[in-house]
């Protein structure tokens, strides 16, 4: 029997993820009202980046859950942004290694600000438990999909 409790018409609210994108376009917000010329999307590169810089594109498209394609548009209009630079590994030159510039790390303290104030503008009235068991439960689902996980047996 499914698992399923959702309403019908509720499925499609929570497949889209109405609250992440709430989340992103006040995000998109405040770095427009700050002046910052960089989009979520972007931004979500450099975070990556700023947590280990010198990423392949590879490594990137897995942690941002983006595309080959996607991944080189957003490289490159943060190449043009000065805000990143593609170097050769040295361990393999057909593998580019995309580092961070001294302009991208002068905004990381600015955008994480403003992201740690707009989730806790959007989390202000949820209690702490309700919380953790939203991530506990996100977590489960992410696990049951995950293309490594798809194919083991259960």
């Amino acid at each position: 029997m499914p698992n399923n409790h959702f309403k019908k018409g509720e499925l499609y609210s929570f497949v889209t993820g109405k609250a992440s994108i709430a989340i992103a376009r006040r995000l998109q917000k405040k770095f427009n009202q700050a002046g910052l010329n960089i989009t979520i999307e972007q931004w979500s590169v450099l975070y990556q980046l700023w947590k280990q810089d010198g990423l392949s594109q590879q490594e990137l498209c897995r942690a941002t859950f983006r595309d080959k394609p996607s991944i080189t548009r957003l490289v490159d209009n943060l190449e043009k942004l000065q805000l990143v630079r593609r170097m050769a590994s040295s361990d393999d030159r057909r593998i580019n290694r995309i580092c961070l510039t001294k302009l991208a790390f002068k905004l990381q303290e600015q955008t994480m600000l403003m992201a740690e104030d707009t989730l806790n503008e959007a989390l202000e009235t949820v209690p702490a438990e309700q919380i953790e068991v939203c991530k506990s439960v996100l977590q489960i689902v992410y696990d049951n999909l995950n293309y490594e996980n798809k194919n083991k047996p259960r």
